[in-house]
């Protein structure tokens, strides 16, 4: 399907050659023009300045602009050019090609607008990473939503997709989580037990209820035979069960990772440690009990704030490992290995990304917490340093999200328990209105997910209004079906000026797609997707199809119309992940 944009912005610089050919320009070396949509029906459907070339050309904006016009090609899509001053060259869509793309729209059906962007390349998309610890929350789920989104949206603009998923089943956490759980199957079996105070952070422990019922489960199945087991049995079978429970609530919302990578394998196969060596034998590394320059510093723990666990274990001073990231433009070397011997997650992080461009990846795009900011430049840092393509790497970092109820947060927090999780939003809400409520916000932007609104069916509610679009078109075909109405041969020179402006608004699809691609946007498809439904609504009350006083040829062509609305409408919720219903 043609991207407009893409045709009238090669038509603008073509031209511009072409005047120069002809001698309507002096010699120069003309920058790329870009075409921009225009902002008033004057102006044309599209539109693009010359004034940039004003100073090269020695000419009057608007004398350039009238002989660039004077040399764009005629071609289907342009019904006419116009000149403006002060510089600006109009672009009128053809409205009888607009009509006739009504077909285009219904052969490429599911397929619609899908680009060769990425042909031949393979992305990763790596989201929701979370430690088998507990359940999903709201806060990652807002990661997995947008990570999901952006591999369906890669997919449509033509790139090979896995969709991974990066955890680590060992460490401090998941010791803590053994621990929690032993205490509750001990509680289960009616032991005495100290349950320690949410408040009191040296002493670590998971409350939520979900440990509760699973070492009820675990007492119910085991009986008292592990009583004398220490934490490790417990840990194995706590994330045995988180882990189903997380693909279990991942899946209520149609996500489905390709591969889980566990962060040992990388100790197993002693990829961190042939990094280190690496980096080591390239300069980049150093042993000090303090960054080079700050001899008086302490090493400090390089922890990302959602990895860390309040613990009372501390680590002595002594010799740290330190990797020389200023030399690539951090403010300040990291820690790589501490004077304990444990490594930060700095080096597994490079580690694994070093994993990641073996494989063979063109594109990877990691979806974080906003608290990996600092994190992932440093990752992108050790892989220049082994002369691996660390602009290959792109992250999505994500703002916290707030849950409204009554228009008051509620607090959320994972060691205490208090939290609500993935399931219990599809549960009060839908699995569709998670999806959009959850990707409807730019990621830089801090996010309220306002449960009030979610479950209402009104138009106040996006997820309604958007879905019912393809609701009433699904319902008139079933009417048009009973009266024996349908849509064959039907003459779409009789659509109107409603029905194009919904086709003009159709054909931004290609370029949304594009846009939230090449810029890591997939967030434009949600404010694209209510945009669509904003202009459908109108349209659809005012155009009638099953009504005595439109004639048959005028129904057949109104109904050939709503046929490519419901296909636009069905391509975009897909492409949010969200489902397309007949009935509501």
């Amino acid at each position: 399907m043609n991207i407009l944009p893409h045709t009238y912005t090669r038509l603008a610089n073509e031209a511009i050659r072409a005047a120069q050919a002809a001698g309507d320009l002096p010699d120069f070396t003309p920058p790329e023009l870009e075409i921009k949509p225009s902002k008033r029906a004057e102006q044309g459907d599209y539109n693009v300045a010359v004034m940039p070339l004003a100073k090269l050309a020695k000419r009057k904006p608007l004398e350039i602009a009238e002989a660039v016009a004077k040399h764009i090609m005629a071609v289907d899509s342009v019904g006419k050019v116009e000149v403006a001053p002060p510089g600006y060259i109009n672009f009128f869509i053809n409205e009888d090609w607009l009509r006739a793309q009504t077909e285009q729209i219904i052969a490429e059906g599911d397929d619609l607008f899908a680009l060769a962007l990425g042909d031949g390349q393979r992305a990763q998309v790596e989201f929701v990473s979370a430690n088998p610890t507990g359940p999903l929350t709201v806060g990652r789920s807002r990661g997995a939503v947008v990570g999901d989104t952006m591999a369906r949206l890669l997919e449509a603009a033509g790139y090979s997709v896995q969709r991974e998923y990066y955890f680590n089943n060992a460490g401090a956490q998941m010791r803590v989580l053994g621990n929690s759980l032993r205490t509750r199957y001990l509680e289960a079996l009616g032991q005495s037990v100290e349950i320690p105070d949410k408040a009191d952070k040296s002493k670590p422990f998971y409350h939520g209820d979900y440990l509760k019922d699973l070492g009820q489960q675990l007492a119910a199945e085991r009986g008292d035979a592990l009583t004398g087991e220490d934490w490790q049995p417990f840990k194995a079978y706590g994330e045995q069960y988180i882990f189903e429970m997380i693909r279990s609530s991942l899946q209520r919302i149609d996500i489905t990772h390709d591969n889980f990578f566990n962060e040992n394998s990388l100790y197993e196969s002693e990829t961190v440690w042939k990094v280190l060596a690496d980096l080591e034998a390239r300069g980049y590394v150093y042993r000090a009990v303090a960054a080079e320059g700050d001899e008086q510093a302490d090493a400090p723990d390089e922890l990302p704030a959602d990895q860390a666990v309040a613990t009372a274990e501390t680590n002595g001073k002594g010799e740290a490992v330190w990797f020389r990231s200023t030399q690539f433009g951090d403010d300040k070397d990291r820690v790589m290995v501490k004077s304990s011997g444990e490594p930060t997650y700095t080096l597994p992080d490079i580690a694994y990304h070093v994993d990641k461009l073996e494989r063979g990846f063109d594109v990877l795009i990691n979806v974080l917490g906003a608290d990996h900011a600092a994190q992932w430049k440093v990752v992108q840092y050790g892989l220049r340093a082994l002369d691996q393509d660390g602009d290959k790497l792109n992250v999505i970092l994500m703002q916290l999200v707030k849950l409204l109820r009554d228009g008051k947060e509620v607090r959320m927090s994972t060691r205490m328990g208090e939290f609500e999780t993935l399931d219990d939003l599809v549960e009060q809400t839908s699995a569709d209105a998670v999806r959009y409520f959850l990707l409807a916000r730019d990621h830089n932007s801090h996010l309220n997910f306002d449960l009030d609104l979610a479950v209402k069916q009104s138009n106040e509610n996006p997820v309604y209004y958007i879905q019912y679009a393809h609701v009433r078109c699904a319902g008139i075909f079933r009417e048009a079906a009973l009266r024996g109405v349908t849509d064959e041969d039907a003459d779409l020179s009789l659509l109107g000026e409603a029905e194009l402006r919904f086709l003009r608004k159709a054909f931004e699809l290609g370029e949304v797609i594009e846009l939230s691609v090449r810029n890591f946007e997939p967030h434009r498809i949600a404010f694209y997707a209510l945009e669509l439904a904003n202009v459908f609504h109108p349209i659809f009350d005012g155009v009638r199809v099953l009504h005595s006083e439109v004639p048959p040829e005028v129904a057949r062509a109104r109904l050939r119309f709503y046929r490519a609305a419901q296909i636009v409408f069905r391509r975009t919720l897909r492409l949010m992940g969200m489902s397309s219903p007949d009935h509501m």
